[in-house]
């Protein structure tokens, strides 16, 4: 009987992480950027895979993080969006678990790191896609932008972390 509730339990954290990345998604597309370059984005979203880091683990957060780019893809996007989100959030994804796993830095600088990489992710995949390196002219403006929200996301993230942890050891 203990097994079925804990199960339950991971299930219904699971769909509700899920569920929640893809309204912070789509709360994002509202938000307007005023910048001629494309791409800046704040990385919403990305507050799940941080906290998702710290409260299901690695193979969770990778689950969640897949799971939450195709929907979205299918839901707001098209097939080539959902590629692009899958190539910076598999990247972004490895250098976050790997930071975490080793402890190199904390929540917030693993954030940063996430935010980096997927940026980078995103520019080698357009660059392969453009066949041409000139996408990287944007590359200074996209890393700026990956650590001021990666901070961002951090920060928040690791409120968040705290707080839910406590909440669920509270659960019993």
């Amino acid at each position: 009987m203990m097994k079925k509730k804990q199960t339950a339990r991971t299930v219904a954290l699971y769909g509700i992480l899920i569920a929640l990345a893809m309204v912070l998604s789509f709360v994002e597309t509202l938000i307007p950027i005023p910048l001629p370059i494309p791409g800046i984005k704040i990385g919403l979203a990305n507050l799940v895979t941080i906290v998702g880091l710290y409260l299901v683990g690695i193979p969770g957060t990778v689950c969640v993080t897949v799971l939450r780019v195709i929907l979205v893809g299918f839901s707001f996007g098209n097939p080539y969006s959902m590629v692009y989100g899958l190539s910076g959030s598999f990247l972004s994804l490895l250098v976050m678990a790997l930071m975490k796993k080793y402890h190199v830095f904390s929540q917030v600088g693993i954030s940063i790191l996430g935010g980096l990489f997927h940026n980078i992710g995103q520019l080698v995949f357009a660059a392969v896609i453009v066949q041409t390196a000139g996408v990287f002219v944007y590359l200074p403006t996209l890393l700026t932008a990956g650590c001021i929200a990666g901070a961002i996301i951090g920060t928040i993230g690791g409120i968040m972390t705290e707080r839910l942890i406590n909440f669920t050891k509270n659960l019993g």
